[in-house]
């Protein structure tokens, strides 16, 4: 199995270059982003409504990516190869950066860190590591794909297709390390075969997919619905 070179190394720096994250961006975001405190009474994490609660959605999302590959890097499974940990710290070092570009275009707009519960996950288990990768990269790659459609903003838009490809890049990474030179990087339960489309779950459906591995009750109920 190859797998150096499937992830080209991109510093913190150039992938935000990359994202479009300037100052001139961020302006733009907080510009277009409503202001949501009235429903901060509601029960739970308040991700808002319209453009700001679709990105605080994303935000949430990334924020748990980022902090399941934190947790692989700093507490690697037995018998990883070097080539595994390449891919799995360039991996978490994207989702890091996806993280930080949500917190920072949201400004004061950004909802808090939530609390992760990774408990069902044994990460001194190859399989179950790369398992749970999969399923949160496959869910990922869903999340952004049934969101698009609910931005208002073009311009947000672009960065979600941005970001969308290189989760689709680390599914793929994930299930080749799980079943190398096979099919499965683009297997018939993630892309469906009759118009050779991903899958794409509306933001209900991912958060309860994912509610398990977060501590916080996440409050959706104000995001655009169509």
């Amino acid at each position: 199995m190859q797998t150096k070179g499937m992830l080209t190394p991109m510093g913190r720096g150039s992938f935000l270059k990359y994202l479009g994250a300037s100052a001139a961006l961020t302006a733009l975001v907080l510009t277009g982003c409503k202001d949501d405190d009235d429903d901060m009474t509601i029960q739970g994490v308040n991700l808002g409504s319209g453009d700001t609660g679709i990105l605080n959605y994303a935000y949430a999302l990334e924020q748990l990516e980022a902090a399941f590959y934190s947790q692989v890097i700093s507490s690697k499974y037995s018998g990883m190869s070097s080539a595994e940990q390449e891919i799995l710290t360039e991996i978490r070092d994207h989702e890091l950066v996806h993280r930080d570009f949500f917190k920072a275009a949201l400004g004061s707009n950004a909802i808090g860190s939530l609390q992760v519960d990774f408990s069902s996950i044994d990460f001194s288990s190859r399989t179950a590591v790369l398992g749970a990768a999969k399923v949160f990269e496959d869910l990922g790659v869903s999340a952004y794909n049934g969101a698009g459609k609910l931005l208002q903003s073009a311009d947000f838009l672009l960065i979600a297709g941005k970001i969308v490809s290189v989760e689709a890049r680390h599914a793929a990474a994930i299930r080749d390390l799980l079943n190398p030179n096979s099919a499965d990087f683009a297997g018939d339960d993630i892309v469906t075969a009759s118009n050779g489309l991903d899958a794409a779950k509306a933001p209900s459906d991912v958060l309860t997919a994912a509610k398990s591995y977060i501590k916080n009750t996440i409050n959706a109920s104000n995001l655009p619905q169509s």
